[in-house]
Parts: structure tokens; C-alpha cells; sequence
């Protein structure tokens, strides 16, 4: 059986297009909506495909109306975006999300699934990287042979304990450096992580028509052009050398993204 794996797609057709992997079964960890400009053919998407999806914490956020502050980084994209997102969704598009659970167990091609979004401890909001370690501390009680989980927008696979955990990375938002789409596929116990370059200037260009606000409009565009943050300056530009790369051309660790305030909202 060959299982497709997306998640974070943030309303980003454009790059969702881009993965045209074959697929028995296709499993969404969530985030469908929010950052980008065009949350209604995203979750149109999972509707018509049956991807069997879960809820993350940008589709329960959208959907509740819960009320996010932030003057930078991600967070402050995801209060940009959040009321243009309410206005783009459908009465459906909203019962679709609001139904979606929090956590999954399926067993498939005799291998038992746990999806979630974010981690089995907090579905929709723990922030968990490529650590064992701290993957097999969650896993405790768990008899899994695959636990999916998305939020990071980081790709990795890697064993904890008797568990293969799996991070397909972001379809739709990337924060690593390299603006192509992430996802991955299962078939037979094996994992392979893949990559897509899809038509970035067309999600630019998707941003630009939308009703998001100036400066969220030109910082989603330069996340989409390099695959990660990069704050502006007092002149409404991008710091750097002005093609959002830092002058000595290396991308920042992920620690300190997450100390400029980059990790998802």
C-alpha cells in the first residue's frame, strides 16, 4: 500500500499542486488554512482526494475565532492572515474543519498509525523536533509502529523505541531554506521524505491579490521565495543583502529562528 503523507499545507494551492505522488491512502496532519492566501481549495482538497485529516492548531484557531497577538515572526503572520482566512472560508469549509479530530488511530498495510498534529502529549501545539529522545518520552503506553506529526514545518524521519516517527515537513510554508514543497511517502515500512519545486511567483502573486495587510503581504512573499523568515527592516525591507538571505549567505540555525520569534504560531 502506498500512503501519502502531507501537513501544513497553509493555503498554498499553488505548491499543493506540485505533489502529484500516486497514492492508495492519503493522510493529512492538519493545518490546511492560514498564512497563506487561499485557505478554500486547500480544504477542498482534503475533501475531495479523502484524505483522512486531523485537526491543527491554525485550522482550530481559524475556525474558533481565538484571538492571537504577535509583532513578529510567525506569530505575527498568523494574526495578519487569521480574519482574511474567516472571510475566505465557506459555511462548508468551516464544518469540515470544525469536525476534524484532534488525533487518529488507523491500522494500515498491518502497521497501527497514531496521526496528530502536533504530539500525542498536546495534538495541536507542542513544538517537538528531530529528537528521539524526546519523541520516545512521548511515546510511552503507545503501540504504534508510526506516529505522523507535522507543526514544525521540518522534514525528518527517525526511530523511537519500536516507533518510526514521521515528519513530512510543510507543503505549503517552508522554514528550513528551501522553498520547495515537503511531504512523504510509506509503502511496505518504508519511508521516503520528498521534495517539489512548485510555481512560487504564482502564491506571490496569489498574496498580492489578497486582502492580507501590506507588510504581511511582503513577508509572506520572501518566505515563499527563500523557504524561511526574514524580518524587515524600519524601511519596510528585507534585512540582508535584499534577496532575504543574510549577508554571509547562510541560513540561521533553527535555534535561532526560534529565538527571533520563527517557530509556527
Amino acid at each position: 500500500m502506498r500512503i501519502l503523507v502531507v501537513s501544513d499545507l497553509h493555503a498554498n494551492p499553488s505548491a499543493l499542486a506540485a505533489v502529484r505522488e500516486p497514492f492508495d491512502v492519503c493522510l493529512c496532519l492538519g493545518d490546511l488554512v492560514e498564512y497563506g492566501p487561499d485557505p478554500g481549495p486547500c480544504v477542498e482538497w482534503a475533501r475531495q482526494t479523502g484524505a483522512i485529516t486531523v485537526r491543527g492548531n491554525h485550522d482550530h484557531g481559524a475556525v474558533q475565532g481565538v484571538d492571537i497577538q504577535g509583532v513578529s515572526g510567525f506569530r505575527y503572520l498568523t494574526m495578519a492572515t487569521r480574519r482574511a482566512t474567516a472571510e475566505r472560508l465557506s459555511d462548508e469549509d468551516r464544518r469540515f474543519l470544525a469536525a476534524l479530530p484532534t488525533s487518529r488511530m488507523l491500522k494500515l498495510d498491518g502497521k497501527r498509525f497514531l496521526m496528530v498534529h502536533a504530539s500525542p502529549r498536546d495534538p495541536l501545539d507542542e513544538y517537538v523536533g528531530a529528537d528521539p529522545a524526546a519523541w520516545e518520552a512521548r511515546l510511552g503506553g503507545l503501540h504504534v509502529d508510526f506516529l505522523l506529526v507535522g507543526h514544525t514545518h521540518l522534514q525528518f524521519s527517525l526511530q523511537a523505541g519500536r516507533t518510526t516517527v514521521v515528519n513530512p515537513g510543510s507543503v505549503g510554508l517552508q522554514r528550513d531554506g528551501d522553498p520547495r514543497a515537503r511531504y512523504a511517502v510509506t509503502e511496505d515500512g518504508r519511508v521516503e521524505l520528498k521534495q517539489a519545486a512548485y510555481d512560487v511567483e504564482a502564491a506571490v502573486a496569489a498574496v498580492a491579490d489578497s486582502p492580507i495587510e501590506p507588510t504581511a503581504k511582503k513577508l509572506l512573499a520572501e518566505v515563499y521565495r527563500i523557504g524561511r523568515y526574514v524580518p524587515l527592516n524600519g524601511n519596510g525591507h528585507v534585512n540582508g543583502n535584499g534577496h532575504g538571505t543574510p549577508a554571509n549567505g547562510h541560513a540561521k540555525s533553527d535555534a535561532t529562528a526560534r529565538e527571533v520569534g520563527e517557530r509556527p504560531a
